[in-house]
C-alpha cells in the first residue's frame, strides 16, 4: 500500500515538472512568433515600397530572428525524448512547422530580390506563425492543472489577438507604403480588428487581474487614439482612393506600440505560468512528504470508525444502529437505510485520513470548476474553428467570410455563436451541396 501511495504522488510530481517544461517550450515558441511578426511587418513595407524603405529594419529583424529559430529547432529535436511526454499531435505539428521554417531561407532570398508581392510575403509568414500558435494551443489543451490551464487559455487568446494585431500591422503598412487602396485588403483590416477584440476579450476573462488592468490602461494611451484614426483612414477609403505614403511609418509605429504592449503582457503572463507551475511542484512535493507521514500515523492510530465497529459487535452491549462514517462536521451521518448513526454523545473524532479526504474533496471540487471553465473556453474555440472550416471547404468561403456567416446567423436568430457552430456541423452534406449550387448561379 505504501508503495502505491508514494508512486501516485511521485507521478503527480513528475506531471507537474513536465508541465513546467512545457511552459518553457511555450515561452520559446512565443519568442519566435514575436520576432517573425516583426519581420513580416517590415518585409511588407520593404516590398510594397519596391525595396526603398525599411532595408535597415528588415536586416535587424533577420538578425534577431535567426538565433531564436535555431533555439526552436533544438527544442523540437529535444521533444523526441520520451521523458518529455510530447504527444503524437505535438510532434506532428512540430514537423509541419519545421517544413515552413526550412522554407524561410528561400522566402527571404526571394524578398531580397523583390520577387514576391507584399501580400504573398505576408501570407507566407502568417502561415508559419499560424502553425506555431496552433502548437501552443495544443499544449494548452492538454494541461490538467486548473491554475495553469486558466493561464494557458489566457495566453492562447493573447497570442491570437497579438497575431491578428501583427497581421493588421503588416496589411496596413503594405497599403500605406503602396499608396493605393485595395478593397480586399481593406476588408482584411476590418476582420482583423474584429478578431483582436474577440480574442483579447477572452484573454481578459482568464488573465490575472493585474494583467487585465494593465491592458485596459493601455487603451487610454495616445498611440491607441492615433491607431484608431489611422484605422478609420484605411477602413473608410473609397475604391481607387490614393493613400498618403508618408503615413506608413506613423501606422507602423502606432501598430507596433500595440504589439509591444501585448508582448510585454505576454512576458508577464509566462512568468505567472512559471510561478503557477512552481507552486504546483511545491504542492506535489509537500503531498509526497505528507503521504509518508500519513502512512506512519495510520499505522500508529487506527481510525475512530474501527472503535465504533468494535462497540457495535461488543457482546456485552445492545446494538442500536449500524455505525457509519462521521460526516463533514465530525458528527455521524445517517445510514442509507434511514437508521441514525452513532449517538451524539459518542466522542467520535475525525481521523487525519477523513480530514485529508474531506479537504481534498473540497479542493478538487473547486479545481474542477476552474478546469471545466477553461476546458469549456477551449472547446468552444474548437467547435467554432471546425464550423468555419466546414463552411470554407464546403462553400468555398474565405476564413473571414466563414466567420461572418456564423456571426450573422448568430445575430439573426439570437443564438450563441457556439450553438450556431454546432448546428452548422450537424447539417447534412446535401444542404451544402444545395447552397453551393445556389452560389454558383
Amino acid at each position: 500500500m505504501s508503495q502505491l501511495v508514494l508512486r501516485a504522488k511521485q507521478l503527480e510530481l513528475e506531471d507537474a515538472r513536465q508541465l513546467a517544461a512545457r511552459v518553457e517550450f511555450v515561452d520559446v515558441i512565443g519568442q519566435l512568433i514575436h520576432v517573425l511578426q516583426r519581420e513580416r511587418g517590415v518585409t511588407s513595407v520593404f516590398l510594397a515600397s519596391g525595396g526603398q524603405r525599411f532595408q535597415a529594419e528588415r536586416a535587424a529583424a533577420l538578425a534577431e530572428a535567426q538565433p531564436i529559430e535555431q533555439a526552436v529547432q533544438a527544442l523540437f529535436d529535444a521533444q523526441q525524448r520520451p521523458e518529455l511526454g510530447a504527444t503524437a499531435r505535438m510532434l506532428s505539428l512540430m514537423a509541419w512547422v519545421q517544413l515552413d521554417l526550412n522554407a524561410l531561407a528561400g522566402l527571404r532570398h526571394q524578398v531580397d530580390h523583390l520577387v514576391p508581392s507584399a501580400h504573398d510575403a505576408v501570407a507566407a509568414f502568417s502561415r508559419l506563425i499560424a502553425g506555431l500558435v496552433e502548437l501552443i494551443f495544443h499544449v494548452a489543451d492538454v494541461a490538467r492543472h486548473p491554475a495553469v490551464s486558466r493561464l494557458l487559455v489566457a495566453l492562447v487568446h493573447l497570442l491570437q489577438g497579438k497575431e491578428a494585431a501583427g497581421q493588421e500591422r503588416a496589411v496596413g503598412a503594405q497599403l500605406f507604403a503602396s499608396g493605393r487602396h485595395d478593397d480586399a485588403e481593406q476588408q482584411r483590416i476590418v476582420h482583423l480588428i474584429d478578431a483582436q477584440e474577440r480574442s483579447l476579450a477572452v484573454f481578459e476573462e482568464f488573465a490575472e487581474p493585474s494583467l487585465r488592468q494593465r491592458w485596459q490602461q493601455h487603451q487610454l494611451q495616445p498611440t491607441v487614439a492615433l491607431l484608431e484614426r489611422l484605422r478609420r483612414t484605411l477602413c473608410t477609403a473609397r475604391p481607387g482612393a490614393t493613400l498618403d505614403t508618408a503615413l506608413s511609418e506613423a501606422w507602423f509605429q502606432a501598430a507596433s506600440e500595440r504589439i509591444s504592449e501585448l508582448w510585454a503582457i505576454q512576458i508577464e503572463l509566462v512568468q505567472c505560468l512559471r510561478q503557477a507551475c512552481a507552486a504546483q511542484q511545491e504542492a506535489a512535493e509537500r503531498d509526497l512528504e505528507d503521504s509518508e507521514g500519513l502512512l506512519q500515523r495510520l499505522r500508529d492510530n487506527p481510525p475512530p470508525h474501527t472503535h465504533a465497529v468494535d462497540r457495535f459487535f461488543n457482546a456485552s452491549e445492545q446494538p442500536e444502529a449500524a455505525p457509519v462514517l462521521p460526516g463533514p462536521g465530525g458528527a455521524a451521518s445517517t445510514a442509507a437505510s434511514g437508521a441514525p448513526g452513532l449517538a451524539a454523545s459518542d466522542p467520535v473524532t475525525v481521523s487525519s485520513l477523513v480530514d485529508l479526504v474531506q479537504t481534498q474533496a473540497a479542493r478538487l471540487a473547486s479545481m474542477e470548476v476552474e478546469l471545466d471553465t477553461a476546458r469549456r473556453a477551449l472547446h468552444e474555440r474548437k467547435v467554432i474553428e471546425r464550423a468555419k472550416g466546414a463552411l470554407m471547404s464546403r462553400l468555398g468561403l474565405s476564413e473571414e467570410a466563414a466567420f461572418r456567416t456564423l456571426q450573422k446567423a448568430s445575430m439573426d436568430h439570437n443564438r450563441r455563436l457556439l450553438d450556431v457552430a454546432e448546428a452548422t456541423l450537424a447539417l447534412p452534406e446535401v444542404f451544402f451541396a444545395g447552397q453551393g449550387g445556389a452560389r454558383a448561379k
